[in-house]
Formats: C-alpha cells, sequence, structure tokens
C-alpha cells in the first residue's frame, strides 16, 4: 500500500510539473537544483550536561569557496566522492576552533571566512568539532584533539590523491586548535606549508614536551600569536615566529574585572583572531620587533629590523608568511626562532604606526641628552609614544629611537624637536649641533623618509626643522 501510494504521488508531481507554465518550471528546477547550505553545529549547555554521560566526538568539514562564500557545502559527499568546487592546485586554508564549554558558534568564524576569501581565492575548509569540544570536562575536549587531527590526516590523504599538495596546506588553530593543527603537522613530519596559532592553550599543554603541543618543527613555516599568556594561552614561544601584543599578556580595551562577566575571561585569549582579522582588513601591517623580552622592547632597545633581520619588519597576520620567504637565509647565518614584540590600540582595527628617529650628534657636548619631537600632519600635531631609555649620544654615533603612533602620518610638513641636554641642566644660552636627522617609516617603509641635516637645537627650545632631500647613504 505504501509503495502505490508512493508512486501515485510521483506521478501527480510528474504530471503536475509537465504541465506547468514555462516561468514556473523555471522557479521548479532551481528550487531542485538548490543545495541546502550546511551549518555549524550549533549547540547549548544541555550538550555540555549530556557529554557528562555519553561523550560523543563528531566531525564536520565545511567547504567554502569564492563560489559559496556564504553557503557551506561539505567537503566530501554522501557517496564520499570529493566536492567538485574544491581545486586542488589552490591553497587551501583549515580553520579549526578550540574548546566551547557552552556549545555556541564561534562569533569571530562568520566574519573570519567572509574576511579571508575576500582576501585570497583559497579552498578554506572550516573543521567543525563542536560535538567533542562543547563538553564541561576541559581533559576530555584536550583528548579529543588528537582524535581530530587523526581525523584529519585520513581527509588530507584522500585530497593528496585528488592532487592537492601538503606545502599548499595552511591550517588556522585557534586555542586548542592550534594543537590539534600541530598533532596534524606532526603526523605528516613537519611536511605542511604553514601552521598559524592563535593563542594556543596553555593548560595542560605549558611545559609539556615537544611531542605533545604545537612546535615549530610541526611545518615548514610556524607563526603564533600569543595575547593571553597569563591566563588561557601558553607563555613559551612555540614557533619560527612567536608575536607577542601588549607583552602578550593583558590587552587594551579588555575588560579587567570579574563585573564583565564572561568576556573578562575570554577577551584577551580571543583578541589572537580579532588581530589576525584585523591584519587583513587595514593598512597598517602590524609591524613587530624581533627582541629578547617586552621589556628590552620598551625601553627602546630594539628599534627596527636592521639587524640582521634585513630591511623589513616582521608583520603579524597573514603577512607572516614574508617572514618565511628569508628563513632559509637565516638559518644559515642568524636564528631560526624569532620572538617579536609590538604594542596595539584598545579598538578595531587595532592599529597603530611604528617611525624610527635616527640622529647623530656632531660632537661629544651631546652626551646624555635626550631627545622629544612631535609631527605637523595635514595641519595638526601628532605626538608620539617613544620607545627609549636613557641613552647616551657617542661622538658622531648614531641613535636610533622608536616612535609609536594612534594615526597613519602620510603628509609630514615639518617636526618639532625639543632638546634636553640632562634633566638637571638649565641653560638658555647652551646650543648643540647635529649632523643628521631621519625619521622613516617602519610601518610603510616604502613611503620616502623625513630627513634634516646640519642644524642646531637649544636647551629645552622647541625646534621646528622643514625636510630636505634625503642623502641616499643616511637614509
Amino acid at each position: 500500500m505504501r509503495i502505490y501510494i508512493f508512486l501515485c504521488l510521483m506521478c501527480w508531481l510528474r504530471f503536475g510539473y509537465l504541465n506547468l507554465p514555462s516561468k514556473s518550471k523555471r522557479v521548479y528546477k532551481n528550487l531542485e537544483n538548490k543545495k541546502t547550505c550546511l551549518e555549524f553545529s550549533k549547540l547549548n549547555a544541555m550538550t555540555s550536561l549530556k557529554d557528562l554521560f555519553y561523550p560523543k566526538l563528531k566531525i564536520i568539514l565545511m567547504l567554502y569557496s569564492r563560489d559559496n562564500v556564504s553557503c557551506a557545502e561539505p567537503l566530501f559527499e554522501s557517496n564520499n566522492s570529493l566536492n567538485v568546487r574544491f581545486n586542488p592546485s589552490k591553497k587551501t586554508v583549515w580553520i579549526i576552533h578550540g574548546y566551547r564549554p557552552l556549545g555556541s558558534i564561534p562569533a569571530w568564524l562568520h566574519k573570519f571566512t567572509k574576511v579571508l576569501l575576500k582576501h585570497e581565492d583559497v579552498n578554506l575548509i572550516v573543521v567543525d568539532w563542536n560535538q567533542g569540544a562543547t563538553t564541561l570536562i576541559y581533559n576530555r575536549a584536550v583528548k579529543n584533539t588528537r582524535l581530530v587531527a587523526e581525523h584529519l590526516r585520513e581527509s588530507i590523504q584522500i585530497l593528496l590523491k585528488h592532487g592537492a599538495s601538503l606545502d599548499n596546506f595552511h591550517l588556522i588553530g585557534m586555542s586548542l586548535g592550534a594543537h590539534i593543527s600541530g598533532f596534524v603537522g606532526k603526523l605528516f613530519h613537519g611536511q605542511l606549508g604553514r601552521i598559524t596559532g592563535l593563542d594556543p592553550a596553555g593548560p595542560k599543554f605549558s611545559g609539556k614536551p615537544s611531542d605533545s603541543r604545537l612546535d615549530y618543527t610541526d611545518a615548514k613555516f610556524v607563526d603564533v600569536i600569543h595575547t593571553d599568556s597569563d591566563g588561557l594561552g601558553i607563555l613559551e614561544p612555540l614557533g619560527h615566529i612567536d608575536f607577542y601584543p601588549n607583552g602578550g599578556r593583558k590587552q587594551p580595551g579588555c575588560p579587567t574585572t570579574f563585573f564583565s562577566g564572561v568576556n573578562y575571561i575570554k577577551c584577551d585569549h580571543q583578541r589572537a583572531v580579532h588581530l589576525f582579522i584585523a591584519a587583513f582588513e587595514t593598512n597598517c601591517n602590524f609591524v613587530s620587533f624581533p627582541c629578547a623580552s617586552y621589556k628590552e622592547y620598551e625601553n627602546g632597545l630594539c628599534a627596527d629590523c636592521r639587524n640582521g633581520y634585513g630591511d623589513t619588519c616582521p608583520r603579524l597576520g597573514n603577512q607572516a608568511q614574508l617572514w618565511k620567504k628569508g628563513l632559509k637565509e637565516r638559518m644559515e647565518g642568524w636564528p631560526l626562532r624569532t620572538t617579536a614584540f609590538l604594542d596595539t590600540s584598545a579598538q578595531s582595527s587595532f592599529c597603530t604606526y611604528y617611525f624610527v628617529l635616527s640622529i647623530v650628534a656632531l660632537n661629544g657636548t651631546t652626551r646624555d641628552g635626550s631627545i622629544s619631537f612631535s609631527l605637523l600632519n595635514n595641519l595638526r600635531d601628532e605626538y608620539p609614544r617613544l620607545y627609549v631609555k636613557s641613552k647616551p649620544f657617542d661622538n658622531l654615533q648614531g641613535v636610533k629611537i622608536l616612535a609609536q603612533f594612534i594615526s597613519d602620518i602620510v603628509n609630514i610638513s615639518c617636526i618639532y624637536v625639543t632638546y634636553l641636554h640632562s634633566p638637571d641642566s638649565c641653560c638658555s644660552t647652551c646650543q648643540y649641533r647635529f649632523q643628521s636627522l631621519v625619521l622613516k617609516s617602519l610601518t610603510h617603509p616604502e613611503r620616502p623618509p623625513f630627513c634634516k641635516y646640519n642644524f642646531v637645537l637649544k636647551e629645552k627650545i622647541k625646534t621646528e626643522l622643514l625636510p630636505e632631500a634625503c642623502k641616499t647613504q643616511m637614509v
């Protein structure tokens, strides 16, 4: 009887379709061909409670491309065939989330996929392991990271059989997702092209050996952003280059008290993701400074990037891959691994803009002096934060001062410089001669520098200096 009813229904639908007007047929056909979008698993606290008694791990691989930016499709079809949208010749980016105790969809995920595909034409795969990350037992989620990595290994092997290349794979992991990325890299003996760790999880991973966490040997290039290293993140450097925005601990703009609720717990931790996204959306480049420690960076001891690191500063975000290009050369003569520091603003897009001021005195009378300055930019005075500790001027030796501006400085019409010989000095008639001053943008090194030669500064007097043609050897 059921079969009879089914056949009658099919005949009725077919007959009805054949007798539809042509316009209605087109609508019917479009509806018939339209695929259902694959949705990220939306779970809740009840799922976490169920997990206490019935733990479950489910992994969904969601494929996006520029042809389906807003509508994810399964990477593998129901018959285990590869989705036709996957292009083996293109770069493949994997986004892997972390611990989700209450099962909610990562708030940053939708924006991340949109921005990344706008910037790059890639195969984008979101690894949804929410059913397995949603648990009140953090240790259970930690154990699941190995299982997720094994599942990804099997999927990657299928992609390789279809012509994909490990060198074209870029895994971006947030928190526990960073360590999942590392475990996948270990399974392929470090042959993945790149792994980016966004504030890799610290609990259960801090102090562990390299085979139990993300490590720089897990891919040909590993870059890591640390934003909550005294909380949910990890302090120790893990990659070829490790970025520590604002020292890697407390991030500006994040709540400082428990009264802010859950945002107090997760804001610093998730800032790594938002910085990575912001690096796509802004032209401030997020230049960073190789340095032994944040304290040395704050004291101006790492004023630029010309000490064995080439002419450009490493850049946080997707542009960190520019650092990868020079990795082989640095292996031969410079350290393989680098820690880099930068400061950001408190609000999105978190940009700040760096300059380096190089100044050379003509004689030893300027020893133990200090410099402060401001810029006239589009008829507005711009005052920087100066990264400088007491630095004596040596005869004909240049002093470099790192300066940070909140606004982008494009058109510098003049620079106002004030010189103070020493904190206790007060000499209104004293004059000090300088051989040269060069102010260069580190955020935008392609811009022409500001130069001034053979000038005089008076004690505590704000002096206006107008630019001159720069001498090549001084730039």
